[in-house]
């Protein structure tokens, strides 16, 4: 029987921080200004008749789609954040809603090109007045949202310098991105277009935009998946076997590290030694590693 206090040695798997509630407050600031955009765009594709600024209107209800999904992912992991069936908290629900968000982004490319080839073959009359307006205003829009958006850490999740970037709100920034993007090309083409008569400059820099769009999506996907199939960072590895062998005649014979949210890992260390301690000896060898906050010790006495 203990009669001693385990407090110390209990855990606490609740990894929504303060850093996630600004994620998801500003998160759903964009939300709004997307979906204000979205609606501007189809009503005033309606009223000019003008199929370029609907189908941009759609294309925009595709990233507020996305958004939202990025958002509920936030408000997801908030609430459930001690509900003890998730035993090591809901951190990687950031993760999940990065790469649902990098899926659409892709079939949205894939989509935007497919309608692009098509314009080719089967050009359409564009108003280009309203249709330059209307995407100069979608260009602002996206911009106030990107800064809003705009992340204080690297861009990617596992490289040698930081473990702490959020894919939730990476894939938010991605799809704003991919809008402004898009936005720009469009400009760009509708002002030839209108001036040189250079038509099918509207469907090439499309394609132009798919394909870079694509390419952040695969980026996305492989980094959120990383963290789902939980991916080693090996950098890290490495240092925290060299802090753990430096110290006596210690080997490190296992070691598994997993990300339970942006920024938090734990870690399983099995180890051999000819002068074996208590487990708590091993983890103040580590204090240096921030990031890890559940790490379980093996000791084996070297035979």
């Amino acid at each position: 029987m203990h009669v001693h206090n385990t407090a110390p040695l209990n855990h606490e798997h609740m990894y929504f921080s303060g850093h996630e509630r600004d994620h998801e407050r500003r998160t759903w600031i964009v939300v709004g200004i997307t979906a204000a955009m979205m609606l501007a765009e189809i009503i005033c594709g309606i009223v000019f008749h003008s199929m370029a600024l609907l189908a941009d209107g759609w294309h925009m209800s595709t990233h507020a789609g996305a958004l939202g999904i990025a958002g509920f992912a936030y408000v997801f992991a908030r609430r459930q954040a001690r509900n003890p069936r998730f035993t090591f908290g809901t951190g990687k629900v950031s993760a999940l809603g990065g790469y649902t968000s990098a899926v659409i982004l892709g079939v949205i490319a894939v989509l935007v090109a497919a309608e692009s080839v098509a314009r080719f073959f089967h050009p359409v009359a564009i108003v280009f007045n309203e249709a330059i307006f209307i995407a100069v205003l979608g260009l602002s829009v996206n911009v106030i949202s990107a800064w809003l958006l705009k992340s204080d850490h690297h861009d990617h999740i596992y490289d040698d310098h930081s473990h702490h970037h959020d894919p939730n709100l990476r894939a938010a920034y991605m799809h704003v991105l991919a809008d402004a993007f898009t936005s720009l090309l469009a400009i760009f083409a509708l002002v030839l277009g209108k001036y040189q008569g250079w038509v099918w400059l509207d469907p090439a820099v499309a394609l132009i935009g798919c394909l870079v769009i694509a390419n952040w999506a695969l980026g996305l996907l492989r980094q959120s998946s990383a963290l789902l199939l939980d991916q080693s960072p090996e950098a890290l590895g490495r240092s925290i076997r060299g802090a753990v062998e430096a110290d006596a005649d210690n080997q490190v014979t296992d070691l598994h590290l997993w990300h339970l949210a942006p920024g938090k890992l734990s870690a399983i260390i099995s180890l051999v030694t000819d002068d074996p301690k208590p487990p708590r000896h091993y983890k103040t060898l580590l204090h240096a590693f921030d990031e890890l906050v559940h790490v379980t010790v093996e000791v084996n006495r070297c035979e």
